[in-house]
């Protein structure tokens, strides 16, 4: 029986859209001002890069001086992981896990605005460094002693740590919003085990940040004491350790990769069963591997520091070998519901397929870091700079484009042109490649991390010059990408409520959702609710639905 969810009374006045955007509580649009917010992050971040990549293009310094360069470097790294990805994957789980919810809103709206606020404050916290005598320079994961006050002097570090400090906050409070809200708004019928994939990997990956962004922030604050009250936390010229910033460090730092990579895996199982008009194959085995991975990845943070040599080796490598095994049940699963599929190759197919085959090499060349006899070879070396961005880009970025390209049709009622998709498809997919794999190739010759320059004798300019081409090679699949959005946002197609034939409640109410978010809901008596109701009449399905009602 459909529940019925009816509409307030309008307002007696109309606020002007610049106050209601400021002010708003409605999910929707707070999710959309995430994601606005993390692209203009991304792009600065991009610039970053490209200034990073034309530095190395050739040996012999041409653009950045060293300090200039370290900073660049920092600054890059650290807004592309806390101000784009993590913040981006938020935005659509805050607009989309509602509506997967069939939900009216968020459990906390005014937390909801106050957590998006926080993020623009801490990311200009960030770069305000530049206008104070330079950035923080001593790259995104802070290193001690780098970070002492007698290696990164001035305010630039300090404005590093708070800006940190606000955005990991942010974070916080987002993720008991969002677990509050899975747990206690579902709607009738939806028991944990129908909820879609993505909405899932939302929950495990809040969960982790609820648990790993309280270490990071007490490794911060400490960091401060260090710098400005004389502490003696990292400071080993005072009694303090820096290895113990590293296990800090990176007892956030590899729950962050999952947090980073998690929801993007939930976009690819949203797409795949879609674009092949199939169901996804192993529903609950994605389920328990998105819990297991959630599980595993706080065993796995000291695989980073083999070469320290305070760590077990044998433990963390087996349990960083351990943790690929419920993502190989994701590889193997996807693979499943390609098989024999009617597969349609729209934008976010393409994506989608291109996530997958990105972040399988990102996933290979993490199991060869994880022995630790080639870790000892590969440590701080571009190999790991390669192995990151297939996860990091290959994998997350890919996910936010593909979310971009399926989920824009919810948000605005127009459907972004396929043909200008897929030349933006072609020339990041070919850029990316271009730009990162042969930093493998840097990294078994020796070439370190986190260096301004190199000997022209090294024998690596041919590779990083491609490096780099490859890095304007994305910048220009920027161009595509949003004169694509622009053009589709004033006179673009517009497209019905369900215009790829979605499976999940999402597609249940209007493009875009009215404030209230739906009129009414149909059965939910499966994790494809609107699958079931388009087939309804259909005597397989209606016997499925029988079978799992009396499972269940």
């Amino acid at each position: 029986m459909a529940t019925t969810t009816l509409a307030p009374e309008a307002p007696a006045y109309q606020r002007s859209w610049v106050i209601e955007w400021l002010t708003t509580v409605d999910h929707k649009k707070i999710g959309i001002l995430y994601i606005l917010n993390s692209f203009v992050f991304f792009f600065g971040a991009g610039i970053l890069a490209l200034l990073v990549r034309s530095e190395l293009a050739v040996p012999g310094l041409q653009i950045l001086d060293e300090s200039t360069f370290n900073q660049a470097f920092t600054m890059h790294g650290t807004l592309m992981v806390f101000l784009f990805i993590v913040p981006m994957m938020s935005g659509f789980g805050n607009y989309i896990v509602p509506l997967q919810l069939g939900a009216p809103d968020m459990a906390f709206p005014r937390i909801n605005a106050l957590s998006f606020w926080m993020l623009p404050l801490g990311g200009l916290l960030l770069i305000s460094g530049y206008l104070f005598g330079g950035a923080a320079a001593g790259g995104w994961t802070g290193y001690n002693p780098l970070t002492q006050e007698r290696f990164s002097p001035g305010v630039g570090m300090d404005l590093w740590i708070m800006g940190l400090t606000v955005v990991g906050t942010a974070s916080i409070l987002g993720s008991v919003n969002f677990i509050t809200t899975i747990f206690k708004m579902r709607a009738p019928g939806m028991s944990l085990f129908r909820m879609p994939i993505f909405t899932w990997t939302i929950l495990v990956t809040q969960t982790l940040i609820l648990l790993a962004t309280p270490v990071l922030a007490a490794g911060l604050i400490a960091l401060f004491i260090d710098r400005n009250y004389g502490g003696s936390f990292f400071d080993p010229s005072v009694g303090g350790d820096p290895i113990l910033w590293q296990h800090v460090f990176w007892f956030f730092g590899h729950p962050e990769v999952y947090i980073v990579i998690l929801p993007a895996l939930g976009v690819v199982s949203e797409i795949l069963p879609v674009f092949s008009r199939k169901p996804l194959f192993g529903y609950h085995a994605f389920v328990y591997a998105t819990v297991a991975i959630g599980l595993l990845s706080f065993s796995v943070w000291a695989h980073h520091m083999f070469t320290t040599g305070v760590v077990f080796l044998p433990f963390f490598t087996f349990m960083t070998a351990l943790i690929a095994v419920p993502t190989g049940v994701k590889m193997f699963n996807w693979m499943a519901t390609l098989w024999r599929g009617s597969l349609v190759f729209a934008t976010p197919m393409l994506f989608a397929l291109g996530l997958i085959s990105m972040f399988l090499i990102g996933g290979i060349s993490g199991v060869m870091m994880a022995s630790a006899p080639i870790d000892f070879h590969l440590q701080d070396t571009y190999f790991a700079v390669a192995h990151l961005h297939y996860v990091f880009f290959g994998g997350a970025a890919f996910g936010v484009f593909a979310a971009t390209y399926y989920w824009f049709p919810k948000m605005t009622g127009r459907r972004l042109n396929e043909f200008v998709g897929k030349i933006h498809f072609g020339l990041i997919f070919l850029g990316f490649n271009l730009a990162f794999f042969p930093m493998h190739e840097l990294g078994i010759q020796g070439m370190p991390r986190r260096i301004a320059d190199y000997s022209p004798d090294a024998g690596w300019t041919v590779m990083n010059m491609l490096s780099t081409g490859g890095a304007f090679l994305i910048a220009l699949s920027m161009i595509p990408f949003v004169v694509n959005v622009v053009a589709t946002l004033i006179n673009g197609e517009r497209v019905g409520d369900d215009p790829w034939e979605g499976n999940t409640l999402e597609w249940a109410t209007s493009s875009p959702p009215p404030a209230y978010n739906f009129d009414r809901l149909p059965p939910i008596r499966s994790e494809r609710p609107m699958f079931d109701l388009r087939h309804k009449h259909d005597p397989a399905v209606h016997h499925e639905l029988a079978t799992a009602e009396a499972e269940s």
